[in-house]
């Protein structure tokens, strides 16, 4: 969608390029189009403005009314603000956590359902969440650094600060 001449009295939301891999590319991508790329140049994966599942624009930068400040926008939304799907870059962080999860010995198989289910919470921030995180952090004990660490790089872009703040401190 181009950039129209809004009403500059209202707040609005730019559009955001980001790549399939959750590299922020472009906050601005309707009013700042030369800045738009085809592919991310961290990893080079192709780059996206709307949600695949349903096409609605991905959020960008907010464009607030002129009484205030503009913010700068904080990492890539985990999840579409129109059909709630996860974007491309949460499944395949999540598609990973899971791999990760079924390689672990030592834990029973009740255990993995658990961290698997968990993982989910731990992503979509809601009520479980809290429990999610005692799960996880239980069985991360029987694991050892290794595979915690692993976790941590694989997840932490896609859980909130609250979430990292209670598992890693």
């Amino acid at each position: 969608m181009p950039f129209t001449n809004r009403n500059r009295e209202q707040d609005w939301y730019d559009t955001a390029q980001i790549c399939l891999s959750g590299h922020i590319i472009n906050t601005c991508a309707e009013t700042e189009p030369e800045r738009n790329k085809n592919y991310c140049s961290e990893c080079g994966a192709e780059t996206i403005t709307s949600c695949p599942k349903c096409g609605a624009k991905v959020l960008g930068q907010l464009h607030p009314s002129p009484q205030y400040l503009a913010l700068p926008m904080i990492g890539a939304p985990k999840f579409c603000w129109t059909c709630g799907s996860p974007y491309p870059w949460t499944e395949s962080r999540l598609k990973a956590a899971h791999d990760l999860a079924n390689e672990i010995r030592g834990i029973s198989k009740e255990e993995r359902e658990l961290l698997n289910q968990s993982l989910d919470e731990l992503v979509e921030d809601i009520p479980q969440t809290n429990v999610a995180i005692v799960r996880f952090k239980k069985i991360m004990s029987k694991v050892g650094p290794e595979l915690c660490d692993a976790f941590k790089k694989i997840l932490i872009d896609i859980v909130s600060e609250t979430v990292k703040k209670y598992i890693w401190g």
